[in-house]
């Protein structure tokens, strides 16, 4: 899904922004401070600014013979 087409042009994930430490805002190289919600027509997309959600923690129990040869 981080590759997708259809993703939302947010200035979180543009690469014209930069985060600004402990706020929701954007410091964006064409508008300014933005919120990190906004989204203009410069958007360009990139993936390294964007967290994938965290997998759901399996429940697995381990036993000794499983660490054996």
């Amino acid at each position: 899904m981080i590759f997708s087409k259809d993703i939302t042009p947010v200035c979180a994930y543009c690469e014209h922004g930069t985060q600004i430490a402990s706020t929701d805002d954007v410091i964006c190289k064409k508008k300014g401070i933005v919120k990190a919600s906004f989204g203009c027509r410069k958007f360009r997309y990139t993936p390294l600014k964007r967290t994938p959600p965290k997998k759901a923690a399996e429940n697995i129990t381990y036993t000794k013979e499983d660490f054996q040869f």
